[in-house]
This record gives structure tokens, sequence and C-alpha cells, in this order.
């Protein structure tokens, strides 16, 4: 039975595809008499299918080696495709990670939008959006790997378009698909050298490649840097980060996953991709510089929001900079450990944030306060939740931070700090949000706000407990380290580092009535943080700039010579036919007369030119 779960472990990704084509039905309103919950259900059930055969797979390929599940898809001359899976203990666990937490989202789905028209549509495209996620992680070859984040792309887009009636989720998911296609675009180009350096896009044959690789400099660094281009937009990373920061006008659900799975999924792509990257260290290098920007910029621009799901998506793309400063400096293991403690405490955040806005109809920090007293459940979630993500014992977050500064400590000390920093200012901002959201006295619109119904509750709880119980998982699975090799200084430092970022943010003055501050200099440093550092009026005035003066030529020469130059024929044309026709007898004999001519001086004209 466990042999056969295996060999089939390729429905794990269907199942979510699946559901989505089962859903077509309500999705396009044939059926109409029976509601859109029947759509929902056949997708929850659909995951916990995926759920089920992922664990029974899980525990049969337990203390194997991996196994592969390859079929061939397409062949013409020495090129050869294939679809090719890989079960490992690896991308079986992230796998289960994916699909425990898209059931969760789905149930938490079911309270947070009950009175949406649009239902079944909705839960069809998470089931579509499930597919792509198992899929990427169960890939080993690049070509179904590229082919699947395109589907995310595409999930993306259509997720944060979702409430497409309103003109800043249109702006909001279009940004967020020419983002992330800047990224896909250049993981393409690499792609296709790399099937026509390697003959193969199989990650095994890839890294047998890698060894015997003779590659120029330059050839290596641009191979390293196209094929690093696609996760960064993926992860949301400088300089492709913006669209994750306005993808959260898309259902609090998605942004779940968005912001937990998705963004896992790319970087896990980057983490098959290393062994490739390490031909150029031009290539780590940068990897390291665009890691430790998005990292401290992004854990600064979120001190600054007011909307509680933007502050909270700047800190996704904080922590995804240290998985890139992790894999440039060649620890994986570092990159992997961060990914899942992040995970599963974002998740847990982003569904106690939705809890909220779905309780107040509210985002905005400023207007909320006094929900610690009302909503017990969502508050015990936000605190389990950013324990989880921050570097405070004894949850994961603090294991993942501790393995890479243990690992930088003595070569890279500059990283170190740049971990204990973020660290400090994720904690800060953490207990910002909670000042703001959760105590003080109650807001105008938080005064009636009871706590959420039981498909909203019993997946935040169960969550909880789950991030409560992650320790345990990693000490199970063997992956704390034992006490005699832990560095005390590092922990004590670690350790400090939060909670000073807890301090800090217990004490600063928080106003609720006076966003801004009256003093310029504060004024001007909360606008740059609030706005990203202007990196939208950047690129407004820089890229779009660019590309605008080029479409502006690319216009005139269009209408001016190209246009110009066919209508010049056309009016030639029309006036040799206006002026042939006054010439026209009607006399046969003379149109002989003419063509005998023609020929007869052309024929003198070769015959001249030959003599």
């Amino acid at each position: 039975m466990a042999e056969f779960l295996v060999q089939t472990g390729w429905l794990i990704p269907a199942y979510g595809l699946i559901g989505a084509i089962a859903t077509l039905p309500w999705a396009a309103g044939l059926i109409r008499r029976t509601g859109q919950r029947p759509a929902a259900y056949i997708n929850i059930l659909m995951t916990l299918l995926a759920l089920i055969h992922g664990t029974l797979a899980f525990e049969g390929i337990w203390g194997h080696g991996p196994r592969e599940l390859t079929w061939d898809w397409f062949q013409i001359a020495d090129l050869q495709l294939h679809i090719s899976l890989e079960l490992s203990v690896l991308s079986l666990g992230i796998v289960e990670l994916v699909t425990g937490l898209s059931l969760l989202a789905q149930l938490f789905a079911l309270g947070y939008m009950e009175k949406d028209w649009a239902l079944g549509r909705f839960f069809g495209l998470m089931g579509f959006f499930e597919a792509a996620m198992s899929g990427v992680i169960l890939s080993s070859s690049l070509f179904v790997s590229y082919s699947l984040l395109e589907m995310l792309t595409l999930s993306t887009y259509l997720l944060v378009g979702f409430w497409y009636a309103q003109p800043l989720v249109v702006t909001a998911a279009r940004d967020a698909f020419l983002t992330k296609r800047i990224g896909d675009v250049l993981l393409l180009m690499g792609v296709i050298a790399l099937s026509a350096f390697a003959g193969s896009l199989h990650f095994n044959d890839l890294y047998e490649w890698v060894k015997v690789a003779n590659l120029t400099p330059a050839v290596a660094t641009l191979l390293a840097i196209a094929l690093i281009a696609g996760p960064t937009g993926k992860c949301a990373q400088f300089p492709l980060h913006l669209w994750l920061d306005e993808a959260m006008e898309g259902p609090n659900p998605a942004s779940i996953l968005r912001n937990s799975v998705v963004v896992t999924c790319g970087a896990y792509v980057l983490i098959r991709l290393q062994p490739i990257v390490v031909l150029s260290p031009t290539a780590l290098t940068l990897l390291v510089a665009v890691g430790t920007v998005t990292a401290v910029g992004a854990s600064l621009v979120a001190i600054a929001q007011i909307d509680i799901k933007r502050t909270l998506s700047y800190s996704t793309s904080a922590y995804l900079g240290l998985v890139f400063i992790a894999v440039g400096t060649e620890w994986p293991g570092v990159a992997l450990m961060i990914l899942l403690t992040h995970a599963i405490a974002k998740a847990l955040l982003f569904m106690s944030a939705g809890a909220v806005i779905v309780t107040t109809n509210c985002q905005d920090l400023t207007e909320m306060g006094g929900l610690g007293r009302k909503m017990p459940a969502t508050t015990v979630a936000f605190i389990v939740g950013s324990l989880g993500l921050v570097g405070l014992l004894p949850l994961g977050g603090f294991w993942g931070y501790r393995l890479g500064i243990d690992f930088l400590w003595g070569d890279r000390p500059a990283l170190v700090v740049v971990f204990l920093l973020v660290n400090l200012l994720t904690a800060l901002n953490l207990t910002r949000i909670f000042r703001l959201m959760f105590m003080g006295t109650a807001q105008p619109k938080t005064r009636r706000a009871p706590e959420v119904i039981w498909p909203m509750a019993l997946p935040m709880v169960t969550l909880t407990v789950v991030t409560l119980a992650v320790p345990l998982v990693m000490q199970r699975l063997l992956l704390l380290p034992p006490l005699a090799y832990v560095n005390l200084t590092e922990l004590l430092l670690l350790i400090a580092s939060g909670a000073i970022g807890v301090s800090i943010g217990a004490s600063i003055p928080l106003s609720k009535t006076l966003a801004r501050s009256t003093r310029k200099p504060f004024r001007i440093l909360q606008d740059l943080l609030a706005y990203d550092f202007y990196t939208e009026k950047l690129y407004r005035f820089t890229v779009v700039w660019v590309v605008e003066q080029l479409s502006l030529a690319s216009n005139w020469f269009d209408r001016y010579i190209v246009d110009g130059l066919v209508n010049s024929i056309g009016l030639a044309s029309l006036i040799g036919g206006e002026s042939l026709k006054y010439s026209i007898s009607g006399r046969s004999q003379g149109y002989l007369l003419t063509i005998l001519v023609g020929v007869g001086l052309l024929g003198l004209l070769m015959t001249w030119t030959m003599w």
C-alpha cells in the first residue's frame, strides 16, 4: 500500500487542479440553485485528500532514498523534455506544509468570504494556486518548475484582481503580474541558455554538468543573474518587491498563502538552482547584496505602515531577504529552516489580521484599539504568531535565526549584524501593531467587535497549536542542535535583540489622532519609510520614463517613416493609375504595338549589356 501511494505521488498536485476544474460549473454560473458553497466543499475535500496522500507517501518514503517519477513529454531532434517529479523526505515535507496551510486557509475563507457572490470562482482559483505550488516543490526538472512558476504568476494575477470592480484592485493585479513577468522573462532566458549548455534541464543532470562546466566568467555571471531573477520577483526582493505590497488588495485568505508558502516556492527554486549559481562568485555577492538591502530596508519600511496587511507583507520581504543571504553564502540549510518557520508563523499572523479585518471592516491601525478583551482567540493567535516569527525562545523562528547566526559567526560578522537588526526591527514592528490593535481604548470601529465565527476560529486556533508545537516537531526530526553545541554568546545576542525590539515597541509613543509627526525631521523620515524610500517614484522617473520615451519614438517612426513609406507607394500608384487612364484608347492594335516595342527594347538592352 505504501509503495502504491508513493508511485501515485503525482496525484498530490493533481488534486488541487481537479478541484479547480470541478468548480467551473459554479464559477461560470451554470449551477445557481445550490448556491456557491458546494464548490468550496469540493476544493476543501480535494485539499484534504492531497494532505492525507502526502502524509502517507511521506511515511512510505521515510528512511528510504528519493523516488523519481518521469514521463516523456516532448522530443524533437536532440531536444527532450520530460515531466519529472522527485518524491523525497524534504520535498514531501514542504508539500505537506503547502497542503496543510492551503486547507486551513480554505477553511478560513469559508467564514471570511461567506457573503461573497463569487465564492465558487475564488475556491477554484485557490485550487489552481495549490496545484501550482505543490508541483513546483515536487518538480525535478527546471522546465517543469518554470512552467509551474508561470502558473503561480497567473494565479497571483487572478487572485489579486478577484474583486475586479474596484479600480485599485485592477491596478494592483496588473502591477503584480507585470513585475513578476520581468523576473520570469529573464529566468526563461536562463532556462534556454542552460538547455543549450548542458543539453538537459533535469536538476540532477544539471548538477553533473556543473562539475565539468567550462564557462567564461562573463557568461557564468549572466547565466546566474538570469536564473536568480525569477526567484527575485517571486520572493518580492529589491528591485522587484513592490508587487507584494500592492497584492494585499486581494482577499485575505489568498494573502495567507501568498505571504507564507507562495514565496517559499520561489525561494525553494532558488535553493535548487544554487549549485549552478555557484559558478559565478559575482552572482553570489549579488544575492547577498539584494538580500541585505531587502531585509533591512523592508524591515524599516514595515515600521512606518499603518495598513495591517501591508506592514506584514513588508515583513515577508524582509525574511525572504535573509533567505537570499543564506543562499548567497552557500548555506541552503539555513534558508530552508527560515522558510519553514516563517511560513507557519506568518500564516497565523495573517489569519489573526484577517479576523480583525472581517470583524471591524477596517485595515487602518490608527482606527483600531481595545480588541484584546473583545477578541481573545485572535489576540492569542497574534501573540503566538509574533513569538514564532521573531528570535525569542523557544518557538521556531528563534532556531532559524540561531542557525543562520551560528554559520555566519566566524566568516561574515557583518551579516550577523543584519540578522540581529532584522530580528530587532521585526519585534519592534509586531509590538507596535499589537499595541495599536489590541491595547488601549476602543475606537468607533472597534466598539462592537465580537470574536469571529467558527469556520475562521477553528483554523486559527489549530494553527496556533501547530506554531507552539513547531519546536517539538523540529526536535523529533533532529533539527535542533544539542545543548553542547550552542554558542552562549550568539544565544544571548539573539535574545537581547528580540527583547530590545519588544522594549522599544512597547515604550515609543503612538498617536492615533495624529498619524504624522509635527517635527519636520521626523516627518521627512516617516514619509521616506512610509513611501518605501520613494522607490515607485524613482522607477517612474527612470525606467518608466525611458520606456515611455522609447514608445513615443517607436510610435513616431511607425507613423511617419513606415506608414509614410507605405502611403507614398500607395499615392504614387494612385497618381500613376489616374494618369494612365487618359492614354487608354481601347484599340487592341495599340496595346500589341506597345507590348512589342517594350519587349524589343528590353531584348535590345539585354543584348547590348551582354555585348
